[in-house]
């Protein structure tokens, strides 16, 4: 990359007015002042919404901010950025929100911006930026340099980074530099040598040891803030993005690729598997991108010995879920998992370093075992006391995300380390919503100390016979960014409004009824056995009291992983499922992904969620209110957005 940076281009403000944005694409220039209001927590989702994401390359140029939302307009249009000669692009706080799709910086680079300015930006978004080649800052003053026609120094877009991608910056992106790089075989330490090459002991939080023992060797120790390269035990990509990974490592490394233990990458087909009975992949002819997004997944997993979780033979839908399946067939405590996915966290239940990864740091693990993350810092989340009755880990992440210290972005890129109480007494899939939507938060991951139910869930769940080591805990003195402390019984069924996830209210504090026509039940965060649990207490109670699913709404439950649909049958559960006038849904991404049954068919429509995020355009054109699963089988039942408690009171 060359050592200065000129401006040759325009400067696109993503403003919240949509007159501003419009008039920009016709051709006026504004400057800071003028533009108004920038747009915060700008997501992937708007950048390259799901359903344009049907190619893995340049052609992505024609597409960037297609579902950006000012007001209530989607003002940017295909070709727009590109036919109007943009070079930077600005935005507000928490930039790149939401999935860790590359397709976005990719869009955005094919489209001619070098260089995106923002007050902050979300952890795996700017990584991807680094890897690709998109230059990124906090620092406006640089962009008002550049408008005055000052050559920038390189340097000036270096600055708060770590060694490690400084250089990454500095070759063009980490393929450029991964060409250059030595890449000895991966080895685990073991606790005796991952102690002495620190040297003198201090106390480390869980996160902290495993990068530590996972060490690159050519790393002798690293700190709190530095970029490094850790084995990692699992790798692994979904439909989405499988050809997009394979397509830059054959670029980078050619083809055949040498990869490096194959039995340990996963090619799970689960995001795009029910696009037949998706409304915008219908109407709009979207299924051929979709075939062409799935023969690069399928493509790979063919030509290559890597472990495949594939679709279903006999019904739409696959095996299961990417993150679902991670933690009830793969991760370990201890371990290192990386995916093509911001919820790879979800595994981090268990105890494991699990994060998600851009498809440019998926691709140079294939080869080289290795990922890249910088050592973070951890906040501590200490949830004492014990949860009401029908409150969820859902309500303690809607809670969380309602805090001004993580809605101004405060943790952005921080570990999330659950503790107390509240959180011993939880089940693992419990535990797995709280780290799973650390992505919403804006971490870099979410953990939970390993203890005896784990221990118990891998056998129960698994076979395997795991023993805890002495080493998997955080340390006494351990050092920590902050400590939150929340008090469990103050913790209310909550809701986010539409928009936003962060957009928190407690259920009861509701002022008006708020009447749906779709409750949907499913996804990752909420498609395990103990979900399904929560979904059949409920409907069975509306059951027994002459209740059902009204004509006007319709219910989804969609089974995370086909062990999950196996266990409600043993439990009993479909017969009351059926009574209730439920949908059920075989395992993929579905309606979570605006990819298959429980989306909105249009901008009217109100939908009551158990997913992790509700960003615009996500689960098609309507207002997506978030809730746990007591809340959204409640809500089906009333035909309004309820708690099981306002509706148990209500049937007196």
């Amino acid at each position: 990359m060359s050592d200065t940076i000129r401006l040759d281009g325009r400067v696109l403000y993503l403003s919240q007015d949509p007159a501003v944005i419009e008039a920009q694409l016709a051709g006026e220039n504004f400057t800071r002042a003028s533009v108004g209001p920038l747009r915060d927590n700008v997501s992937t989702d708007e950048i390259t919404p799901v359903t344009v994401m049907l190619t893995y390359d340049e052609r992505l140029g024609q597409y960037p901010y297609v579902g950006f939302k000012a007001g209530e307009r989607l003002p940017v249009g295909r070709n727009a950025v590109k036919d109007g000669g943009f070079q930077v692009t600005v935005a507000g706080k928490r930039y790149g929100k939401g999935s860790s799709r590359e397709s976005s910086p990719l869009a955005e680079l094919s489209a001619g911006i070098r260089l995106i300015v923002a007050e902050s930006f979300e952890r795996i978004y700017q990584q991807n930026c680094d890897n690709i080649g998109i230059l990124t800052t906090t620092d406006f003053s640089v962009l008002d340099r550049l408008i005055a026609g000052e050559a920038v120094p390189i340097d000036e877009f270096l600055k708060g980074r770590d060694a490690l991608t400084q250089q990454i910056i500095r070759s063009g992106g980490l393929l450029a530099y991964s060409k250059f790089a030595d890449w000895p075989a991966p080895r685990v330490r073991s606790g005796e040598n991952a102690e002495s090459a620190a040297g003198e002991a201090e106390p480390k939080t869980l996160v902290e040891k495993i990068i530590e023992r996972h060490l690159h060797p050519g790393i002798e120790h690293a700190q709190r803030g530095d970029g490094v390269f850790i084995a990692a035990d699992w790798r692994f990509s979904h439909d989405y993005f499988t050809g997009m990974c394979a397509h830059l490592m054959h670029r980078a490394f050619g083809k055949p690729a040498p990869l490096h233990a194959p039995d340990h990458i996963i090619a799970f087909q689960d995001h795009l598997v029910l696009a037949s009975q998706s409304i915008p992949h219908v109407r709009d002819g979207l299924l051929p991108g979709v075939a062409n997004l799935m023969e690069g997944h399928t493509s790979f997993s063919r030509d290559y010995p890597v472990r495949s979780h594939g679709a279903l033979d006999n019904s739409p839908g696959s095996e299961g879920i990417c993150h679902a399946l991670m933690a009830e067939q793969y991760a370990l405590p201890g371990q290192v998992a990386c995916g093509t996915d911001s919820h790879t966290p979800h595994s981090g239940a268990l105890g494991c370093l699990a994060f998600g990864a851009g498809a440019t740091e998926i691709a140079n693990s294939w080869v080289t075992g290795y990922v890249r993350c910088k050592v973070p810092e951890t906040l501590r989340i200490e949830i004492d006391g014990v949860l009401r009755d029908g409150v969820t880990a859902k309500d303690v992440v809607l809670h969380l995300l309602q805090m001004d210290a993580i809605r101004s972005g405060g943790a952005i890129g921080l570990v999330f380390e659950y503790g107390g109480a509240a959180v011993r007494a939880m089940s693992i899939d419990e535990r797995a919503t709280l780290t799973n939507m650390v992505a919403e938060l804006g971490g870099f991951t979410g953990i939970v100390e390993p203890d005896q139910r784990t221990v118990a869930f891998l056998k129960e769940r698994r076979g395997v016979d795991f023993s805890l080591e002495s080493w998997m805990k955080s340390d006494a003195g351990a050092t920590y960014r902050d400590t939150i402390r929340i008090d469990a019984t103050a913790i209310e069924p909550m809701l986010a409004r539409p928009g936003d996830p962060g957009n928190g209210v407690p259920a009861p504090q509701l002022e008006s009824d708020v009447a749906i026509d779709i409750a949907y039940g499913g996804s990752c965060t909420a498609g395990k056995r103990e979900d399904f649990d929560f979904y059949h207490e409920v409907l069975r109670w509306g059951v027994e009291h002459g209740m059902h699913v009204p004509d006007k709404t319709r219910l989804f439950l969609q089974f995370g992983t086909m062990a999950v649909r196996a266990y409600c049958e043993e439990q009993g559960y479909l017969p009351v499922f059926e009574r209730a006038g439920v949908t059920l849904v075989m395992p993929g991404c579905g309606s979570c992904a605006n990819c298959g049954p429980g989306q909105s068919a249009n901008a009217n429509e109100v939908t009551i969620s158990a997913i992790n995020r509700n960003f615009p355009g996500r689960s098609g054109p309507g207002n997506v209110w978030l809730a746990s699963p007591y809340t959204v089988a409640a809500s089906a039942l009333a035909g309004k957005i309820t708690t099981f408690e306002q509706l148990k009171r209500a049937r007196g």
